[in-house]
């Protein structure tokens, strides 16, 4: 084999390597950001729910305060 082959097979082995990892590198460096994301999201519905709990005890305090005190009007105008 020539030396012109040997040093073709021998980049061309090299490149080929280096295509692999990079793109394996590039791969995981995908996945851990779409798992950042779905974190991200799961915290997000979390934060949804907690705040849709908070809203659901403030209004039936609402309602219970409504059956034991007196309003008048609805607190828009105000007079």
């Amino acid at each position: 084999m020539s030396t012109a082959a040997k040093l073709t097979l021998a980049s061309t082995a090299i490149g080929a390597v280096a295509i692999v990892i990079f793109v394996h590198r590039q791969q995981k460096i995908d996945q851990a950001t779409m798992h950042q994301g779905v974190i991200r999201d799961v915290e997000q519905q979390r934060i949804k729910r907690e705040r849709q709990l908070d809203f659901e005890m403030q209004r039936q305090l609402e309602e219970e305060y409504r059956k034991v005190q007196r309003v008048s009007g609805d607190g828009r105008t105000g007079k």
